[in-house]
């Protein structure tokens, strides 16, 4: 029978294995977490013998994080629930739903695929009544809602897809001590933030460092400045046109946002040695400047996984720290955010997988791996205050503050552009190319796709 317990005696009477090694650190009578709601869905929901399966890609640590999310919906509704993760989860899925034995929900990486399957009928739109929820509970909530609905067979749009997780990539490193002691402020607009690199330079000192190689995928940095240049040079909508290839690359509109990038990339002055520095520079090792004494650089622009590759024992929050990659302010397009996100899909329908995405809505099914950490969610209903750590609950401020999110543009282009001539073009414009040649360069093998 289904535990129609509070949620606090529900936890209590979890079995071990579930929470081993202390990964959901959720104490009886806890008053940070939401029980309220979390008692109420577990009173309506009894799934009692019936069983859900998920799929998705993470793995390990990650994994367990997420298998103390569903052991709470285990515990709610009596259901048996599993996830199983995997590395090689995008083609998984495919295989599986072609053979008619997908698992009831898949978490996607990015839209893409989800929307080709949901092009192909191989998903099931969600709940009525969740894109009405998404808006109105989500940071920017209309954004999430575009970028889970996709068309169907028939060529109609639905919600297919439910945000979870979420990246944040338009953020600014800096070192706290070294803008202390020279009196440098946090710009809040990007007139400010191309005053203080110029300032700096004034100062004898260098504002950027920037580092675009990555293996074979080099240029790609440089693709994600393009991409928040995009969104605060243009309207959303015209970001869409161009990510699905309804506006040119070579327009004037893209061409302008490359060379809003190439402002600071290929300027000698905002980064030493220029563009020819930042296209040989490794992106793991481009924020060391940061800590150099003096400074080789004041600031570093990259998403919230960046710390990974700072000097072993740097703190965020101390040794190091971040603001938002500001607006313009001339432009009144709001604060737009770039990231990517996982979302939750239905790819074999069932009362489960409904339910499922009904607790998804309820924000301790966020909470509890907001305080194990290494996650972030544009649920406007969580307790910030149950983030794992201040870096985190800044970011999420951040994710709440936007007005516009956007994925990363090169992840929804074909992996010929997104993955290709996108990475290679900006690598030709940082080291000289006109953003002309290169953006025509881009289309051209665009439009000869089939």
């Amino acid at each position: 029978m289904k535990n129609l317990m509070g949620g606090a005696a529900a936890i209590a009477l979890m079995s071990g294995a579930a929470f081993a090694g202390g990964h959901l650190p959720i104490e009886p009578g806890s008053g940070d977490y939401d029980w309220t709601a979390y008692d109420e869905f577990a009173a309506n929901t009894d799934l009692s013998g019936q069983s859900l399966s998920i799929t998705g890609p993470w793995t390990g640590d990650e994994k367990a994080k997420f298998d103390a999310v569903v052991a709470l919906f285990a515990e709610a509704t009596g259901a048996e629930a599993e996830y199983s993760g995997s590395d090689s989860f995008e083609q998984d899925i495919v295989i599986a739903a072609e053979a008619g034995s997908a698992p009831n929900l898949a978490v996607f990486p990015q839209p893409g695929l989800a929307a080709d399957m949901a092009a192909r009928g191989q998903l099931s739109p969600l709940p009525e009544g969740t894109s009405e929820f998404v808006a109105e509970n989500f940071a920017a909530g209309q954004s999430w809602v575009d970028l889970g609905t996709y068309a169907n067979a028939s060529g109609e749009d639905e919600l297919f897809g439910m945000f979870y997780r979420v990246d944040l990539k338009s953020l600014v490193w800096y070192v706290p001590e070294a803008f202390e002691e020279n009196d440098y402020e946090i710009p809040e607009t990007m007139e400010e933030l191309i005053a203080l690199s110029d300032q700096i330079v004034e100062d004898g000192g260098t504002p950027w460092c920037i580092g675009l190689g990555s293996g074979a995928a080099t240029g790609w940095p440089a693709t994600d400045w393009v991409e928040d240049m995009m969104l605060r040079t243009q309207p959303p909508e015209v970001y869409d046109a161009w990510v699905a290839n309804e506006l040119s690359f070579d327009s004037p509109e893209v061409i302008g946002a490359i060379e809003a990038y190439g402002q600071f990339a290929r300027n000698e002055d905002y980064v030493a040695g220029g563009g020819e520095t930042a296209a040989s520079t490794d992106f793991r090792d481009s924020p060391n400047g940061l800590f150099e004494v003096p400074p080789a650089c004041y600031m570093h622009r990259q998403a919230s996984f960046i710390p990974a590759f700072f000097p072993e024992g740097t703190e965020v929050g101390e040794d190091v720290d971040f603001f938002y990659f500001p607006a313009f302010e001339g432009q009144d397009l709001g604060s737009p955010v770039l990231g990517a996100g996982t979302l939750f899909s239905i790819t074999n329908p069932s009362d489960t997988a409904n339910a499922f995405i009904e607790f998804l809505k309820l924000p301790i099914a966020h909470e509890a791996w907001m305080t194990q950490g290494g996650f972030l969610t544009a649920h406007g209903g969580v307790n910030a205050d149950l983030y794992a750590d201040d870096a985190l609950r800044g970011q999420a401020e951040i994710i709440q503050g936007a007005t516009t999110f956007r994925f990363d543009g090169s992840d929804l282009m074909p992996g010929e552009i997104g993955a290709g001539a996108f990475w290679t073009g900006m690598v030709d414009y940082t080291t000289g190319a006109s953003a002309e040649e290169v953006a025509a360069g881009i289309q051209e093998r665009w439009d000869a796709i089939k």
